[in-house]
């Protein structure tokens, strides 16, 4: 495959394009699930082609194909140009690309067991193993379990003479346990961070050791009793604050966004390029960091589909807005002079796009655990989980639920609640943070199926945070009667 990429880059440069890049990947991925004592789903898929990107009188073209031979390459190549060419009649002004340095690496992500060696059997047995756990419990008329696995070989040329490499695998599995009443049904789930991992990320006896606690939570959460709609402080844990990091600061700093390039799918952003390093985004307390070298995690995969290396920068720094996720075509329209590398495409036939970065809301610095945090509390709902959300387009205004919600009251979980959800304003809410748990208790929890573009991509990320505390959130809006 690297030498095809080889011939598409030489036709492009041949036929005019200013620049030319070509990636060539192989695509391996099983996805397993067991519904109660039955597998309800396996498929294991490959798939391996080309993308040819170029840039000609400063318009791009792309084209895509599954060639294995030379003349395919050629024909990929060669259509990009003219792409290219018949863009260029309509563009109101040239893409720029800031520069980048050409590199020759390789990067693997770390496997000790490669997941697609281990038997479909021994995945089988313990999805359904852990179902069977699940369904012991009186009251758990349902479970489900599941398991992905994937394997991204990525070969990245282009005119400038970067020549990179890329093994990277992706292991995520985890369950859900449901109790059915009388009008009702409620679930508790149970879902360990995904990681750029081999299969040893999949920890058989964590999963079998959580069963009979998520069981018993399931029918707990059934016959908890409503939220009483109001104004409460909130603990998260670190799961639920991963989808809301994702959704109202990670979609928020994507550049492409920011500048109005990204607009067909919620693709605005109130974060526009003037309020950089001016914004109020949270609390002093607030810093969101943004690493693409995370040992593990879900976006590290040593570069981009720019060719530009993993980096680590802020985000947001002491609560003001610092930074964006960008690309080398957009980095230079506020005047950087280099991309952060979060240009990706989650498919050989996918055009790159700007993603969000792995990022993590940063521990607290002074020593703080959970109990010392809810006891501090005195009062308020602590929430665990992803649940449901909504959000505007400006990614300002917002809506989340959790899996599973607890009272607290005189510092201690005193029972669980059910329909919970908090609404808020982004930057009031991130401003209402008073407190967050050290490193002991931060956790690299992800998102495996974050959705962007036109067509619509899907692509993967890591958001860490400890839990933390959030002062006078307005909860149980959704469901005011």
């Amino acid at each position: 495959m690297m030498d095809l990429a080889k011939v598409a880059l030489d036709t492009a440069t041949a036929r005019g394009a200013q620049y030319a890049d070509a990636r060539a990947c192989t695509y391996r991925s099983q996805n397993l699930s067991a519904e109660e004592a039955r597998v309800s789903g396996i498929s294991d898929d490959e798939s391996r082609g080309i993308g040819v990107r170029v840039l000609v009188n400063g318009a791009w073209g792309f084209a895509a194909g599954a060639v294995e031979r030379a003349e395919g390459a050629m024909s990929l190549a060669a259509e990009a140009v003219e792409v290219a060419k018949a863009s260029a009649r309509l563009m109101p002004k040239p893409v720029e690309l800031v520069p980048e340095p050409p590199r020759r690496e390789r990067f693997a992500s770390e496997c000790t067991v490669d997941p697609f060696t281990v038997g479909i059997d021994r995945k089988v047995g313990l999805l359904l193993e852990i179902n069977d756990r699940l369904l012991r419990q009186k009251g758990v008329s349902k479970a489900n379990a599941h398991m992905t696995l994937r394997r991204c070989v990525r070969a990245f040329l282009n005119s400038e003479g970067a020549e990179l490499a890329s093994d990277v695998v992706t292991t995520n599995a985890g369950y859900m346990a449901t109790a059915v009443g009388e009008h009702d049904a409620r679930s508790r789930s149970y879902n360990p961070p995904g990681r750029t991992l081999g299969f040893e990320n999949v920890d058989a006896d964590d999963l079998l050791a959580n069963t009979e606690r998520v069981a018993q939570q399931a029918v707990e959460h059934l016959h908890a009793p409503d939220c009483e709609p109001g104004v409460y402080d909130l603990v998260l844990d670190p799961l639920n604050l991963a989808l809301t990091m994702h959704e109202s600061v990670g979609h928020a700093t994507e550049l492409d966004r920011a500048l109005g390039f990204e607009e067909s799918l919620a693709g605005r952003s109130f974060a526009t390029p003037d309020k950089l390093n001016r914004l109020q985004y949270g609390s002093e307390v607030v810093n969101f960091v943004a690493d693409n070298t995370l040992p593990g995690g879900l976006a590290t995969h040593g570069f981009d589909d720019d060719g530009v290396a993993g980096q680590r920068w802020n985000i947001v720094k002491d609560g003001v807005f610092s930074g964006y996720s960008t690309s080398r075509e957009v980095a230079g329209e506020i005047g950087l002079a280099r991309s952060t590398g979060g240009c990706r495409a989650d498919h050989w036939s996918s055009i790159p796009i700007v993603r969000i970065p792995n990022l993590s809301l940063m521990p607290g610095t002074s020593p703080l655990a959970l109990d010392e945090l809810l006891a501090d509390t005195g009062d308020g709902i602590y929430i665990e989980g992803h649940g449901s959300f909504s959000i505007d387009q400006m990614r300002c205004n917002f809506q989340f639920g959790g899996d599973a919600f607890w009272r607290i009251r005189d510092g201690r979980l005193a029972g669980m609640l059910k329909n919970v959800t908090y609404q808020s304003l982004t930057t009031d809410f991130w401003g209402s943070c008073d407190a967050i748990c050290d490193q002991r208790f931060w956790v690299p929890n992800g998102v495996l199926n974050c959705g962007k573009g036109d067509p619509m991509q899907i692509s993967q990320m890591t958001h860490g945070a400890a839990p933390a505390r959030f002062r006078g959130v307005e909860v149980g809006g959704a469901f005011r009667r």
